[in-house]
């Protein structure tokens, strides 16, 4: 059986899934195809149901929640930092700036409008973020992936990061993005990827070099720097990732509640959220 895996290009991603990609644990008879999109478009496809596994944000989760469950193992939780506004002078107050965003599916979007409701959003490829600050398209620029370790190259000023106001908000990590498994492949196959998802990542974590010097390759404008790349990966990949643990669940819950009583969310947040949930 043929599983499509699509996740973002990103050094992160490419690290948590090289034991599969690489083939390097058993995969239980399941074939897996990689797929490699940006967070938007994969959110996008995800409202389709067209892949089997998928990197998605936790913010379009609640959209696509009637054909997916988030697996056990896989997801970015930020330990008090995130998504980074930033921009090119200094800021007090983002109320009503224009402020460049990766897109309006994206947590880091859902934790924004959080923060500050009243901004004036401007959607962007994820990577033509900082440029937008750069040429004034704009007062103030959301980053997330690598842009969180690179803005300062650009001689760019951080305004907040998202990550570090949710922790001293909330008391709890913020959760960015999840793996999602879906629903109509039946209890067998969901609980072969939950294993296979959470052995990758193990793995990868286990024999940590090896799997680096493959994520280098999806580090964009960290290539040149292997300590740089290596601080991001850890900041995404570690004990969280192999599994969320109560304190991650309950910040997704949250997370989703405040997102839905505050309006931002339309769509219903359903009680199950995760596929060891559902049998």
């Amino acid at each position: 059986m043929i599983i499509r895996v699509a996740h973002s290009p990103d050094s992160d991603d490419a690290f948590m899934f090289y034991p599969l990609v690489r083939g390097l644990i058993d995969t239980e008879g399941l074939e897996f195809e990689h797929i490699l999109a940006d967070i938007e478009t994969l959110n996008r496809e995800a409202l389709k149901g067209t892949y089997e596994v998928s990197a998605i944000s936790f913010h379009a989760y609640p959209y696509v929640a009637d054909k997916y469950a988030v697996l056990p193992s896989g997801g970015s939780v930020g330990e008090g930092y995130g998504p980074i506004v930033v921009s090119r002078e200094e800021i007090e107050s983002l109320k009503g700036k224009k402020v460049a965003v990766p897109g309006e599916l994206t947590t880091a979007f859902l934790t924004l409008k959080l923060y500050e409701p009243e901004i004036e959003h401007v959607v962007y490829p994820f990577d033509k973020v900082i440029d937008a600050v750069l040429k004034g398209e704009v007062d103030a620029g959301l980053v997330i992936h690598e842009g969180q370790l690179s803005y300062k190259d650009y001689g760019l000023k951080k305004v907040v990061d998202l990550g570090e106001w949710w922790k001293k908000e909330y008391g709890l990590p913020l959760p960015l993005g999840c793996n999602v498994v879906r629903k109509d492949l039946g209890k067998e196959v969901i609980k072969k990827i939950e294993r296979l998802m959470r052995k990758s990542v193990e793995y990868a974590l286990k024999e940590k070099e090896k799997a680096l010097e493959y994520a280098i390759n999806y580090a964009r404008d960290l290539k040149e720097d292997p300590n740089r790349t290596e601080k991001f990966v850890s900041m995404y990949v570690n004990e969280r990732t192999i599994d969320y643990g109560e304190e991650g669940r309950e910040a997704v819950r949250l997370l989703l509640k405040l997102g839905k009583e505050r309006g931002i969310i339309k769509a219903e947040i359903p009680e199950k959220i995760f596929s060891d949930e559902l049998f």
